[in-house]
């Protein structure tokens, strides 16, 4: 089961390697392992420039691939949008020359990760914030939805809302058009999926798709705290064995 790509577009066998991260910080309080410290990501970043790869935003990696190029490329992902995005995981992206795809909630701005029950509680960027992110070059902003609610759960008023309302509000943010979702606990089906190109977006990112394939259903690996060298490459390898390549992409 796929879901709509443009017939246009090129493809490669490739499997695209998307990393999924989300805080940068204090790991001593991480129930839900959403967390790298500084040290750690900045070891991970090493870990693919010395391997010839470079981590870019995911507008940059799927134009790379529909010009049939980008085998280097490796696409960083931050979900959340926490305010250590900006003042502790940029300037390590900076340090390596890589680009990066932030993924905000313009519905709870300046607020905090309310829908983690266990906490810690983190706060989000603001409108400054993302301001500052989505001028730096290399840096993409997208959407997260409006305020994190899982859209396979959703009526149709919030989903729309959720999907069309939050691209509305972070463009105007913003004042560039969003290309980006990403699905809130990585969770989506069919209508989900309709709702985010509906609502224009060119791509989505989910974690595991299912039989969902395509451009808005885009799959990718968690790294966290404990991904060392050697973890990276075990999972990058496994990763080539089973994910088939994202058709249209």
């Amino acid at each position: 089961m796929s879901v709509t790509a443009d017939p246009r577009a090129k493809t490669t066998t490739a499997p695209l390697w998307v990393a999924m991260y989300h805080s940068v910080g204090d790991c001593s309080d991480d129930p839900y392992r959403i967390t790298v410290s500084p040290d750690r990501l900045d070891a991970q970043l090493g870990w693919l420039r010395r391997r010839g790869l470079r981590g870019v935003g995911m507008a940059e990696l799927l134009a790379a691939r529909a010009r049939g190029e980008g085998r280097n490329l490796v696409g960083l992902t931050f979900d959340d949008g926490y305010v250590d995005f900006v003042g502790t995981a940029l300037p390590l992206l900076r340090a390596h020359g890589f680009g990066a795809t932030v993924f905000v909630l313009p519905g709870r701005l300046g607020g905090e990760n309310a829908w983690d029950p266990l906490g810690p509680r983190k706060p989000l960027l603001d409108e400054e914030g993302i301001r500052a992110a989505a001028a730096t070059e290399g840096i993409e902003v997208g959407s997260h939805g409006l305020t994190h609610v899982d859209l396979t759960k959703a009526d149709e008023e919030t989903l729309r809302a959720e999907t069309a309302g939050s691209r509305a509000v972070l463009a105007e943010l913003t004042g560039a058009p969003v290309q980006g979702f990403c699905y809130p606990y990585g969770t989506l089906d069919r209508r989900a999926a309709d709702a985010v190109r509906d609502a224009g977006y060119a791509y989505a990112c989910a974690i595991d798709p299912g039989p969902l394939n395509g451009p808005y259903a885009l799959p990718r690996v968690h790294i966290g705290e404990e991904d060392t060298a050697l973890r990276l490459l075990l999972k990058r390898k496994l990763h080539r064995l089973r994910r088939r390549p994202v058709e249209g992409v």
